[in-house]
């Protein structure tokens, strides 16, 4: 694959970040901290709410960002991820939210950085045959280095691991073995790897976040009914510490 991290300094013409989650919650919090915060109502004909605004970076120069519910699973997210990268020409795409535990050695609210991201369920001998021909896809080095730092300076459990991307919710110890098996992750979920894909086609550097909300032994109608918001909040806080720094 190739190595997009040059496509940062090359892309700063336009000081834009887009941020996407895949639910209301994950995003909401990022955008409650938006200076000048507004909706781009042309976003309504795909789909989506994009909200923009800005935050102020080390410098004191000001960073736009535009955020936006994907929606769950790898379709909807893939579609955000393009509509934002052809809309607003980011210089980064940081995907923010909660995942599944997987490792024995990480807890709740700890957090994932997609290090290494793959599909659960889909044939990659096929899909990388086509840009931007690979079987696993990265966040970007530089910011994921950006990331590990400011998670250390908020003291927060982390590591840079693999995330498994699958359209199905795991929520049993057979869907959990069958995961670990196929995937070695340390974290599972539903959009992650749908988003370097797309960025990877686009060469804008990427950079998934994960905070860990359960062990993927949660029955969905039961974790649906859930309080994410604090593990959100662990997600959105590290977007714009993160995002103040490029």
């Amino acid at each position: 694959m190739e190595n997009v991290s040059s496509q940062l300094s090359e892309n700063k013409s336009r000081n834009l970040v887009a941020v996407l989650g895949a639910m209301d919650e994950e995003v909401a919090l990022v955008a409650q901290q938006l200076k000048s915060m507004r909706h781009d109502h042309a976003s309504q004909q795909a789909g989506l709410d994009v909200v923009r605004g800005t935050v102020m970076q080390a410098d004191g120069s000001n960073l736009e960002i535009a955020a936006a519910v994907g929606g769950m699973g790898t379709v909807n997210i893939a579609a955000s991820a393009q509509y934002l990268i052809d809309k607003y020409k980011p210089k980064a795409l940081i995907f923010s939210g909660i995942a599944g535990n997987l490792n024995k050695k990480l807890h709740i609210n700890d957090v994932v950085l997609g290090g290494n991201l793959r599909y659960l369920d889909s044939d990659m001998r096929m899909i990388a045959q086509f840009a931007p021909k690979t079987e696993v896809f990265h966040s970007d080095p530089h910011l994921l280095k950006v990331a590990d730092e400011t998670l250390t300076e908020m003291g927060i459990n982390h590591i840079v691991g693999t995330i498994a991307t699958g359209n199905y919710f795991v929520d049993t110890p057979e869907k959990t073995a069958q995961v670990i098996k196929e995937t070695a992750a340390d974290a599972v979920e539903m959009e992650g790897a749908a988003v370097c894909h797309v960025a990877a086609r686009n060469h804008v550097p990427a950079l998934v976040i994960r905070a860990l909300s359960d062990n993927a032994d949660t029955d969905y109608e039961v974790f649906k009914e859930f309080d994410i918001s604090e593990y959100a909040n662990t997600a959105a806080q590290l977007v714009l510490r993160i995002a103040a720094k490029l």
